[in-house]
């Protein structure tokens, strides 16, 4: 049976990120529900227990909790933040709201090694964001951990096997982070690792066949990495079962339909149908505006023109595609849990209820670093793999407002010249994300002497390690300077570039 850690999901969009922390460091882990059962959980068969930070206070009325059955199984645990809090006043401990918070930077100081903290010395930079903090540790506990204004940072309780850290080790602003996790994991948990994208195809082909068996799968292939991974994981679970599709929505980049047919013909050779639904989806979007509107007549366009493509193939009855974890995530509340749903993604909330197919989603429970490393132990080639990111639903949530021809024209014009420059850029490989976006107002303007009233395009460059958090990149002024001018001189009705320099979160990485 697979090793597995449960992570507690109590509303933070960081349990997300412990649950990618923890499988790179070689443990599955899946996110559950705070409210699940002792006897649910146990089911499960747990090696470990993280809970979650989150944005709710265990000192107000009706905070999300857990069953208290859970401390009795023997089960390791750390609480992170919220999670810590939650274990203290469970079990008697003293938690207080306190005089002032701690948000950003912070340095503990140790005061006992060992155990989590084994060979971390005396001090360590850690991020912190909290405003109630641990004043007692219950019975059994011992004080860990400290900071000048938090005088428990972190407890933890040797003989139960039970840890409560104040900061977030998960985040890159606590540096040694990961080696407070891989000492929870491997010396108090003693997890024996094995989580390897080699042993996920093993065990994806196996449940792939199992689930399809006689059936045929049509696999919607975006061009994208997602689901060019899904694609190919089919391919060597199932065979000629899967027939693969992909579809010319008119909301693609420039040369997109061009490249795709190059990869899958040359690169790795696979037989796809091109279909040019460009005509039904533009007629669909014609006069919407509202995004989430925009994502669920895209979904629902998508299973149209795939029952139309595949009507005459039998036994059709899966349909495949690159979901991913944070898609998910975005869509709703992952696993029922108190996150807030962000927005609907076209492939998960954006599809219709009565769905003629069974949906096969092999990629739902992966970040997009994992699946990266899953399309290169399968073969895809790189020049596949090191794209960046494009939304399912294509320049269209690129669009603010209406789409048109020639919003669309302008956009896909406006975007090539960003992918050209950028892709010159000696650190585009640093960058998640860099792409144009059309905004829904006009500017003033001067050019060639005369008066110009003409569209504004806005720039999104970022830096993500997992798309759920990202910050905006700091690029060179003469590589903004060209972006801009190129766009104002070469795009036709386009007279602004402004530059977008929010993070995720606030904001999102996409604007719609």
């Amino acid at each position: 049976m697979r090793e597995t850690v449960a992570v507690f999901d109590f509303g933070s969009q960081y349990a997300q990120l412990i649950a990618r922390r923890i499988r790179e460091l070689g443990v599955y882990c899946e996110i559950v529900r705070h409210d699940i059962s002792s006897a649910k959980l146990a089911a499960l068969k747990p090696v470990a227990i993280v809970l979650s930070g989150g944005p709710s206070s265990v000192l107000e009325d009706g905070p999300p909790a857990m069953d208290a059955g859970i401390i009795t199984l023997d089960i390791p645990i750390l609480g992170i933040c919220y999670g810590m809090q939650l274990l203290a006043k469970m079990q008697k401990g003293s938690v207080e709201k306190g005089t002032q918070g701690e948000y950003g930077p912070a340095q503990i100081e140790i005061l006992k090694g060992g155990g989590i903290f084994s060979e971390m010395g005396s001090h360590l930079d850690v991020w912190m964001s909290h405003g109630d903090h641990v004043t007692e540790p219950p019975e059994g506990f011992e004080v860990l951990a400290c900071t000048t204004s938090c005088s428990v940072a972190a407890m933890g309780d040797p003989r139960r096997k039970i840890y409560g850290v104040q900061f977030h080790p998960e985040v890159a602003h606590t540096p040694r982070g990961m080696e407070l996790l891989r000492n929870f994991l491997y010396s108090i948990a003693r997890c024996r690792g094995g989580w390897t994208m080699e042993k996920f195809i093993e065990e994806s082909v196996a449940s792939i066949r199992e689930r399809v068996k006689e059936s045929r799968v049509i696999c919607a292939l975006s061009g994208g990495i997602d689901s060019a991974v899904v694609a190919a994981l089919l391919d060597r679970a199932v065979g000629k079962q899967m027939k693969a599709v992909f579809v010319d929505n008119g909301l693609l980049r420039a040369n997109e339909v061009e490249e795709i047919r190059s990869i899958f013909s040359e690169d790795y050779p696979m037989d796809v149908t091109i279909a040019d639904a460009r005509t039904r989806f533009l007629d669909a979007l014609e006069g919407v505006i509202d995004p989430e509107k925009k994502r669920k007549a895209i979904g629902e366009t998508f299973i149209d023109v795939f029952r139309d493509e595949t009507a005459h193939i039998e036994k059709a009855e899966f349909l495949a595609q690159g979901t991913l974890y944070p898609d998910v995530i975005e869509s709703r509340s992952a696993h029922g849990g108190p996150s807030a749903m962000i927005k609907s993604h076209h492939n998960v909330g954006g599809l219709p209820e009565d769905l003629d197919f069974k949906l096969l989603e092999p990629l739902r429970e992966l970040f997009k670093d994992e699946v990266r490393r899953l399309g290169r132990e399968l073969g895809l080639p790189e020049r596949l793999l090191s794209r960046q990111p494009f939304p399912g639903p294509g320049l269209a949530v690129r669009i603010i407002g209406e789409i048109t021809e020639e919003n669309l024209a302008t956009l896909r014009h406006a975007d090539m010249i960003v992918r050209e420059e950028m892709e010159n850029y000696e650190r585009y490989e640093d960058i998640w994300q860099s792409f144009a976006v059309l905004l829904p107002v006009k500017s003033v303007g001067v050019m060639g002497d005369e008066r110009t009233y003409a569209k504004v395009v806005a720039l999104r460059v970022v830096s993500s390690m997992d798309g759920m958090t990202a910050d905006w990149v700091k690029l060179p002024h003469e590589l903004l300077g060209r972006i801009s001018s190129r766009i104002i001189n070469e795009v036709k009705g386009v007279n602004r570039v402004c530059y977008d320099i929010s993070s995720k979160p606030p904001g999102t990485i996409e604007w719609e």
